[in-house]
């Protein structure tokens, strides 16, 4: 199934006291080219997302935003200084008598002075993580999924109705060809009796001269190419595997052939179906340039 380059998806998955928020974009690239931000202290899973992402697409340049929240409180430590917190009380205690002043003194005082607690984060279980923002991965890019098939079957519809009809027009070339070449042969005898005439010249060596040139300036080996091209590209349309490369490759070479047969067309009617071929040409290398 053809998949465009271009798509969206994004996911939120909340278990194991974690909250994983994931958007991705994908738009189009020769190659495969995540560019993922995640937050600093779970860098180390990026090599592990970037194989991940390996398995659902081969083409096309990733933006991978990234948000992990600890929304456990178990996960999470108070810690305390026990020493600090007495030596505070003793301080306080002593200092309420040289001021002669109430000495009540409340935990939640000392708690709340300089340094007595501080949280601690829970070292992680890293494939508890891991599972979560698999899961997030694996929701985010269905979505993107889902829009690059949409798309990618409206990319196809677009090419193979544009193939069909430089098809529709390499036909065209090809009934137009014979008529071409006797035009062509014609004027060649015309013009090589009237020199003949003029001057003392083997006339049948001229003439079998202007046959070769005649077998040289035919384009029935550009047209079988062509034809054998365009059912090509309509076989790939059809193809689940990934097309982005070859169809671009064949593209190319359906580029050649025309321009070869513009370089041997010396007809206005020829000349007119040549612009048009590859202008269709030009149409499709657009559209491909975004497809998987």
């Amino acid at each position: 199934m053809i998949k465009s380059m271009t798509g969206f998806g994004h996911s939120q998955v909340s278990k194991e006291g974690y909250k994983v928020s994931l958007e991705i974009k994908s738009v189009n690239h020769r190659f495969l080219d995540p560019h993922i931000r995640i937050p600093r202290r779970y860098t180390l899973l990026e090599d592990r997302v970037r194989e991940e992402l390996k398995k659902f697409v081969n083409r096309g340049r990733l933006e991978v935003n990234i948000n992990i929240e600890k929304i456990d409180e178990s996960l999470r430590d108070i810690k305390l200084d026990k020493d600090l917190a007495i030596a505070y009380y003793y301080y306080l205690k002593e200092l309420a008598e040289k001021l002669n002043i109430s000495q009540e003194i409340r935990v939640i005082d000392i708690f709340r002075l300089p340094e007595v607690f501080s949280l601690e984060e829970k070292e992680e279980n890293w494939e508890n993580l891991w599972a979560v923002l698999k899961e997030a991965i694996t929701a985010a890019m269905e979505g993107l999924l889902l829009m690059r098939i949409n798309e990618g079957q409206n990319l196809a519809h677009d090419i193979m109705q544009r193939n069909q009809f430089i098809l529709s027009l390499v036909e065209k070339l090809e009934s137009r060809s014979p008529a071409i070449a006797e035009e062509n042969m014609e004027r060649l005898r015309r013009r090589i009796s009237e020199i003949v005439s003029q001057q003392m010249i083997d006339e049948n060596r001229i003439l079998q001269e202007a046959a070769i040139f005649a077998d040289k300036s035919s384009i029935t080996e550009e047209i079988v190419r062509l034809k054998s091209h365009t059912g090509y590209l309509s076989d790939l349309l059809k193809s689940d595997d990934p097309i982005g490369r070859k169809a671009d490759f064949l593209v190319q070479e359906m580029f050649r052939e025309i321009n070869t047969i513009a370089s041997k067309a010396n007809d206005l009617e020829m000349s007119q179906m040549v612009v048009e071929v590859k202008a269709e040409l030009e149409k499709i290398r657009e559209q491909m340039q975004n497809i998987e």
